[in-house]
């Protein structure tokens, strides 16, 4: 099965998405178009060029020059540091405003990479090339960049969409197990709420697609980007059902920052967030066994468990984290195979007790 090639259309125009094994050969003649006698500015990190310095080669071919701009690994490329001093690199390589942007890398170097690009002369092209499985089916879909502050994460951004994504494949077949394992919960998430029968796939491949090979994981990117561009579609800016995706991020960011940036995999950190919501959502509306089925499923992932973490500490994170609105935060709660709510009221003391009890081990690990 070969590439598939969609469209996500926003306010400011078009994104085309190709995803799946042979993806970057389905993309070469948009890419030539594209690139054609502009400068290329490629951000990436050490990592990435070893492994896939000739796919990167390959978009660039069709470009007037190429620039290479390396920053550091995972999360710690989102800071405004990392950020100025790119913005300070395309000035001194007199990057203009027809000059492309290229994000080589997984979601960190994407978020990245489209926070600079809209950022730098007011905003130029860029180009998403993700090479992990969560920026396949996340975070290279839907516009949204940012870097974290030390006080929360993603805390600093803007949506901007890049021109293009290429989620090729065989890039995914390199990543080590626990990149893997944090990509598929990013599609578990996306499954759960808006493709039930993705949800049903993914439970029943889950072990091939545990070994990273590209002809199973090549389908499973490719549907969950599509459920994620129907809905960003829908609204773009979040200003509504988008906040959906949200779902088991409201305690997962707090737990990245609390741990210390780079310490918790973004994933893992989503499982133990998708958790919580199940034990908070068991009586709104849970229904009986959805939640368990997804505990179980997150259990054949052999997610790591929690470092020791402050309760107060987490509830003061989540307060400051960039979904909260003056009258609180709204919480994420999923209810069933594709039927969730947003927005949801739940009271600090609430959140704060039923989280003393789940960090302390004294949940079930299957809420039903």
């Amino acid at each position: 099965m070969g590439a598939a090639t969609f469209e996500l259309r926003h306010p400011r125009g078009t994104t085309t998405v190709f995803a799946g094994a042979g993806a970057l050969e389905s993309a070469a003649p948009w890419i030539f178009g594209e690139l054609a006698g502009r400068p290329l500015y490629a951000v990436s990190s050490a990592p990435i060029l070893a492994r896939h310095r000739d796919g990167l080669a390959r978009v660039a071919s069709a470009a007037r020059s190429l620039e290479v701009f390396e920053v550091p690994d995972g999360e710690a490329a989102k800071s405004l540091e990392v950020a100025s001093d790119l913005h300070r690199r395309l000035a001194r390589s007199g990057a203009k405003r027809d000059g492309v942007l290229a994000a080589f890398g997984g979601g960190s170097v994407g978020d990245l990479t489209g926070f600079v690009a809209g950022t730098y002369l007011r905003g130029v092209a860029f180009l998403q090339l993700p090479t992990t499985l969560l920026a396949q089916v996340d975070a290279a879909i839907g516009g949204k960049t940012g870097v974290d502050l030390p006080e929360a994460k993603n805390a600093v951004g803007l949506f901007h969409h890049p021109r293009v994504v290429v989620a090729e494949a065989a890039w995914l077949a390199t990543l080590p197990a626990d990149e893997i394992r944090s990509g598929l919960v990013e599609a578990i998430k996306t499954a759960a709420l808006l493709d039930p029968a993705l949800l049903d796939r993914i439970e029943s491949e889950l072990d091939e697609l545990r070994r990273a090979r590209p002809t199973a994981l090549g389908p499973i990117v490719e549907a969950a980007a599509r459920a994620k561009a129907r809905l960003v579609e829908s609204d773009p800016e979040e200003a509504g059902a988008r906040a959906l995706l949200n779902f088991g991020h409201t305690l997962g960011h707090a737990l990245e920052t609390a741990a210390g940036y780079g310490r918790l995999r973004h994933g893992d950190a989503v499982a133990h967030g998708i958790r919580f919501a199940l034990v908070l959502a068991r009586s709104r509306g849970l229904e009986p066994g959805f939640g368990a089925r997804l505990g179980r499923l997150l259990d054949r992932l052999s997610i790591p468990p929690l470092p020791p973490l402050d309760a107060a500490r987490l509830v003061d994170l989540m307060a400051r984290d960039k979904k909260a609105r003056e009258s609180g935060l709204g919480w994420v709660l999923a209810l069933a195979p594709g039927r969730a709510e947003y927005g949801v009221p739940i009271s600090a003391g609430e959140v704060s007790a039923e989280l003393a009890r789940f960090l302390a081990g004294r949940e079930p690990a299957r809420p039903l």
